[in-house]
């Protein structure tokens, strides 16, 4: 069935401009956060400074310095960046209940337009103390709760069996692609203008991407106004012994399944790292490797555009193995996974170690993320496999366990890197290399390909 032009595949690309603002709407706070702080009360005597002087002959003077500066130490900024998460963690099983029982269109959009409109009252909450930015960044983290489990709720609808790795890794891929520009973009806000700004601007675009959202898509092919018939038709046929007509949710064999287990295990252990650098690696950039704000905000960012591509790049493979290669669906996931997750623990601990090479300790962070990408054809997307009907409610599961890195990750992060030293960097890679590989082994172990028999009611599980 041709994808240019077809209602699937644009549904896919205003998901891909959809998670590129919730993403950009989440990570700028890590690079303007960096300007907010005063530096003398954010941190203590950096002692990597002798051994890591600044790489810069002329370290330039930002052209603007009319941002307010707070008294946060490294304490308060590890639970402002961590805030977020507290109500994340809260709304991941509802929304994937509710996506799957009414539709995850409204969910999906409402959920970022909260996100955009809070992220526009971010200075306003900043300037009041840091208790109100903390209760801000909570609800922000309440509204994009709903997100992935309300999008794969939609693709347990709209994505062919052998298309999946596609569709779901071109519309993801905007996580990426929104950490890529939101880094460097805000490092400029800052630089030019004012880290007020990076919130004003991320946050009316958020406001935009929802009204082209509300009208131009629909929860399922049935009720899209301008799909082909024969694309619904191709849609509808290769899904119908995948679906289970009970609504009832088979909570007890739900919790009894070991392949939901594999990925909830995954899902924890590729987001430790995964947090740990998306919001520490700005402080990495600045006190380790010694770079200014500008120069922050694009080499935080070169990691993500990295991932971004191995994302896209990979969906294809991963398919095209089913499909031309005829590999089963579980051998791919498990795969893809491995190379996912075992890459960037590898070279996240040999970044650890490039002493004061600037160039390589970039290169080794970005092949460590880079890699990463191969995870979304691996654990990310097996909800789809085991029970598609039930997608929604166990990417909500499984995401409630991968958002505690995200909660506690951040915090631990600043508690052991309180003097800045390499050393102390090492132990936070040390941990989350360690976390990564443990997640990688017992998906290997637990995973499977095949839609469950509780997925599908009474109907004969399908072969992998």
């Amino acid at each position: 069935m041709p994808a240019c032009c077809s209602a699937r595949y644009n549904l896919a690309v205003l998901a891909l401009f959809g998670f590129f603002m919730l993403y950009a709407l989440r990570v700028n706070l890590s690079v303007a956060l960096v300007d907010m702080v005063n530096s003398t009360s954010s941190q203590q005597v950096n002692s990597s400074a002798s051994v890591c002087p600044d790489h810069s002959a002329s370290p330039q003077v930002p052209r603007n310095t009319t941002g307010k500066k707070y008294d946060w130490d490294a304490d308060t900024q590890g639970w402002i960046l961590c805030s977020f998460f507290f109500g994340y963690i809260l709304t991941q099983i509802p929304g994937g209940h509710i996506a799957g029982r009414f539709g995850g269109k409204l969910l999906l959009g409402f959920g970022i337009l909260g996100t955009a409109i809070f992220t526009l009252l971010t200075p306003l909450a900043a300037d009041l103390g840091a208790g109100y930015l903390i209760a801000v960044r909570a609800l922000e983290g309440f509204g994009e709760g709903v997100t992935f489990p309300a999008m794969h709720a939609m693709w347990s609808s709209w994505a062919p069996p052998l298309e999946r790795s596609r569709l779901l890794s071109l519309s993801y891929a905007g996580c990426q692609l929104g950490t890529v520009v939101s880094l460097p973009v805000s490092g400029l806000i800052c630089y030019y203008l004012d880290w007020i700004y990076v919130f004003y601007i991320f946050g009316a675009l958020g406001v935009v991407w929802f009204i082209l959202w509300f009208f131009l898509v629909s929860d399922t092919p049935q009720s899209h106004r301008t799909i082909s018939d024969s694309e619904k038709e191709y849609i509808l046929s290769t899904l119908k012994h995948e679906l289970s007509k009970d609504t009832d949710v088979p909570i007890c064999a739900i919790l009894k399944s070991m392949p939901l287990w594999a990925i909830v295990v995954a899902h924890f252990s590729y987001n430790w790292t995964f947090y740990t650098l998306l919001t520490l690696l700005p402080t990495y950039m600045k006190e380790i490797l010694r770079f200014n704000v500008q120069e922050n905000g694009f080499l935080s960012a070169l990691p993500y555009f990295g991932c971004w591509l191995c994302m896209i790049i990979t969906g294809y493979v991963a398919d095209l193995m089913r499909e031309k290669f005829n590999f089963s669906t579980v051998a791919v996931r498990k795969i893809f996974n491995t190379f996912g997750m075992v890459g960037p623990a590898v070279f996240l601990l040999a970044a650890g170690y490039t002493g004061c090479n600037y160039t390589l300790a970039v290169v080794f962070l970005t092949l460590s993320t880079t890699i990463g990408g191969f995870s979304m054809s691996g654990y990310n997307i097996n909800h789809l496999d085991i029970a598609p009907s039930f997608a929604g409610l166990l990417l909500g599961i499984t995401n409630t366990f991968g958002t505690i890195p995200g909660m506690v990750g951040p915090v631990i992060g600043k508690a052991l890197t309180h003097d800045n030293t390499v050393a102390q960097w090492q132990v936070v890679f040390y941990i989350a290399a360690a976390i990564n590989i443990f997640g990688a082994i017992f998906f290997a172990i637990f995973a499977s390909g095949s839609v469950q028999d509780w997925a599908v009611g009474t109907k004969k599980a399908q072969r992998s």
